[in-house]
């Protein structure tokens, strides 16, 4: 049997209920309400730890940046000093490179003198050697002396250029004359020759007969007579296997 629920009886005829069950009533509605208040303490709470937790995030990322860059800053000064170092480390190798090869070429200008000077020395020796044990002459810085032997032209070339000299060149009427008065009534052969090509005389030396010193009917042997031998009355063309003497011109060099 239920048990009756006792109230008091409101003057508008409605009945209050007991003070227990008004009681946890109250209390019940008083709990939801609490809920709601820290739901709603709770949410501003979090959001103001998540702002501090980025904004910590962004100063540590930007001391990190800044920390990089300033890193950075040193490192590339640091390559730039070491590039300007290295610059000028090798200008100064560069100087003292130049420095020993001035000193070397002045060395060896100094040595090429020295052997110039005893290289002259030398054949001023020989000259004298040679005037003293030949009949010859100095003329215009050239030493001339006549062979004793009568020898081919080429023979006789050769003569004179195992003693440093060559066959005479005459490209003037004061060698022509000296030559004569050297060799007398007798012919001499010259450095003169059309062998290479007919009909163009050519000194040993390679240039061109350009002055005439020739006899009025000389040269007339054509292919046959290709050298040529100066006699007191001029020059003339003869087979180069005929034997004369010669006379050799050696140029001397000044100190």
């Amino acid at each position: 049997m239920s048990q009756p629920v006792y109230g008091n009886i409101n003057t508008d005829g409605t009945q209050d209920l007991d003070r227990g069950t008004q009681r946890n009533h109250t209390a019940l509605f008083s709990g939801s309400d609490c809920v709601k208040t820290r739901s709603s303490r709770a949410a501003p709470v979090c959001l103001v730890l998540l702002c501090v937790l980025l904004l910590t995030a962004v100063i540590v990322l930007c001391v990190h940046i800044h920390t990089k860059s300033t890193n950075y800053t040193e490192e590339r000064q640091q390559l730039l000093n070491m590039i300007t170092n290295q610059t000028e480390e090798r200008d100064q190798l560069l100087n003292k490179d130049i420095t020993l090869t001035n000193e070397s070429d002045g060395v060896n200008k100094n040595n090429y003198q020295t052997n110039e000077r005893g290289q002259f020395n030398q054949e001023r020796n020989e000259l004298w050697k040679m005037l003293n044990e030949m009949d010859g002459c100095i003329y215009q810085s050239s030493f001339y002396y006549m062979s004793s032997e009568e020898k081919s032209w080429s023979e006789s070339r050769r003569y004179c250029t195992e003693r440093g000299a060559d066959l005479i060149i005459i490209n003037n009427k004061e060698k022509e004359e000296l030559v004569k008065k050297m060799s007398g009534s007798t012919g001499v052969w010259m450095g003169l020759t059309d062998s290479d090509e007919e009909g163009r005389w050519t000194w040993v030396d390679g240039s061109t007969l350009t002055s005439g010193f020739w006899m009025s009917t000389e040269p007339n042997g054509y292919k046959k007579e290709n050298c040529a031998v100066l006699y007191p009355s001029g020059l003339y063309d003869y087979p180069c296997e005929n034997a004369f003497k010669c006379i050799c011109e050696k140029y001397l060099k000044n100190e």
